[in-house]
């Protein structure tokens, strides 16, 4: 992971928060839901979560459908003596000080930690030409050896008390001749089945408990954040020939595996060079030769085309507004790719879509890591995540990973909730998406869907604005109602707890409902549940 926020308009950027409430009062927002148009299923994986420090219990209370193990501290990870190198995260630092490491522990030890929670393991798997030497604590830039440096490390020593800098001179240039062999060794095809083999020997090879796996993790980035062992980084081409090498050794090991790639980061990664790219953009490019590679050998490779993505705003106005940057082809966020490269709004999962359309069809979609909140401990955070999780269902995202790890009782915990536990009982959002839509999805936003188990008409409707809505909800195709509806809202009149709203009456017609109306309060996220009688 590194910071790679796209820029914000400056207009919206200065906004102050009460705007968006101001907007509010000019026309009424008028909401529509039709149960049989639009019908697609909503994959449980669009709701997954970076596993760093993510609490156990809170995996399990929301049903927790995948956790990654990725970022930049997994690419050179060795699993053989169980440790990595920081890269430029932290003083390119390796090792992790164990004195008789166990191969594979940590992973091992994150899965056995969710399995409880019914969760699968997301795991990267380095593709970069070297990985971490030994569980002893090693740096690339050794003070001793290097000389000054513009800062060192202030809690660990190396050696006989040597200090690891940051790998920059005093004179602001970057130091470029490390022994790579002085930490690192090789990576290969054939050092990563002996962790494959290792992880399905452990789990079972038929139980499926072991089966999503990423190729590395930013490989756009290796000449910045792993600039000590890539100093020229790698270019498209490489990457995708290392991406073939490894992906065939995993299907061949496991032939019922997933596998996600490139993984690239926000904008730069998805566009690399042209001219090495067969005029295409990065992205374009390594699904075009995935699906060459399948063409000449008969072997799929590449289950998701993966990527990451960095949204958010520097007030909450902005950051509520940030969201559209996924879908909208009305909006664009400012960034430098948006106004330089694509000359054209973000529109990212259309975007993203169409190029696997084009290229190599039947190929799923992923967001392994992604964040556009601000920490995730305000009402403004908890709404945008509860936005983002709503558009990855209607917009159909296969799969997706937060980053930014929220603590069970943080805002954006409740996010979660709404859709994967509202009632503190198990009770879900639905499973299949149905056509909804609002007429200021910047004001008022709904998500409806269909819940399998039981038939319930689920809707999630976010109210962005300073103040409270009421609105008219029209329904057409939702048969055998009840005669009211559940409600349940998170708002900052209670940042601990979804709270059960009364009741409210459902307009029925031939046995049909046609509507109900509410009113939603201010910045508040709430998820209405439209049961079906059985008779």
């Amino acid at each position: 992971m590194q910071l790679k926020f796209g820029l914000v308009p400056p207009l919206l950027a200065a906004l102050p928060f009460a705007y968006i409430g101001a907007a509010a009062q000019t026309a009424p927002v008028q909401l529509s839901v039709n149960a049989a148009a639009g019908i697609h299923p909503i994959d449980p994986n669009i709701y997954g979560i970076a596993n760093y420090g993510l609490d156990p219990q809170f995996a399990k209370e929301i049903a927790l459908p995948n956790t990654r193990w990725g970022g930049d501290g997994t690419t050179r990870y060795n699993w053989q003596v169980d440790s990595s190198n920081s890269g430029g995260d932290w003083y390119f630092v390796g090792g992790s000080g164990v004195a008789t490491p166990v191969p594979g522990g940590q992973v091992d030890t994150m899965i056995d930690t969710y399995r409880p929670a019914g969760t699968a393991p997301l795991i990267t798997v380095p593709i970069i030409p070297y990985v971490n030497k030994t569980a002893a604590y090693t740096c690339s830039y050794r003070v001793s050896v290097y000389g000054p440096q513009t800062s060192v490390d202030p809690y660990l020593t190396v050696g006989n008390g040597d200090q690891c800098g940051s790998g920059v001179s005093p004179t602001g240039t970057n130091i470029t001749d490390t022994n790579i062999y002085y930490n690192h060794v090789d990576n290969s095809p054939g050092l990563q089945e002996g962790w494959m083999d290792h992880l399905l020997n452990r789990y079972g090879r038929q139980s499926g408990i072991v089966r999503l796996f990423q190729l590395d993790n930013e490989p756009g980035g290796w000449g910045n954040t792993h600039r000590d062992v890539m100093p020229n980084g790698a270019n498209y081409p490489t990457i995708v020939d290392l991406g073939q090498q490894y992906a065939s050794m995993i299907k061949k090991v496991d032939p019922q595996a997933l596998i996600l790639g490139p993984s690239d980061f926000t904008l730069g990664g998805w566009i690399g060079d042209t001219t090495q790219q067969n005029g295409l953009y990065a992205g374009q490019y390594y699904l075009q030769q995935m699906a060459a590679y399948q063409h000449a050998n008969g072997i799929r490779l590449l289950d998701y085309f993966d990527e990451h993505y960095y949204g958010g705003g520097s007030t909450p106005a902005a950051e509520l507004q940030s969201t559209r940057a996924l879908w909208d082809p009305t909006f664009n966020s400012g960034s430098w790719v948006e106004q330089y490269v694509f000359d054209a709004p973000m529109q990212l999962i259309p975007r993203f879509q169409s190029w696997i359309a084009q290229y190599y069809p039947g190929t799923k979609l992923a967001l392994s890591e992604y964040s556009f909140t601000n920490g995730g401990t305000t009402i403004a955070d908890a709404l945008t995540q509860a936005d983002v999780l709503g558009i990855f269902g209607r917009q159909g995202v296969d799969l997706a990973n937060l980053w930014t790890i929220p603590q069970p009782t943080d805002p954006v915990a409740y996010s979660y909730r709404l859709y994967r536990n509202y009632d503190g009982q198990g009770s879900r959002y639905g499973d299949t998406w149905v056509s909804s839509n609002s007429t200021d999805q910047g004001q008022l936003a709904i998500y409806g869907a269909m819940r399998t188990s039981d038939h319930a008409l689920t809707l999630v409707i976010i109210n962005k604005t300073a103040n409270d809505l009421p609105t008219a909800v029209a329904l057409a195709n939702v048969p055998q109602p009840a005669a009211s509806a559940e409600m349940y809202t998170y708002s900052s009149a209670n940042l601990q707890a979804i709270v059960r709203q009364p009741d409210i009456p459902i307009q029925i017609a031939h046995n049909q409902a046609t509507g109900f109306s509410a009113t939603f309060p201010a910045m508040s996220a709430s998820i209405v549940v439209i049961p079906r009688v059985k008779h």
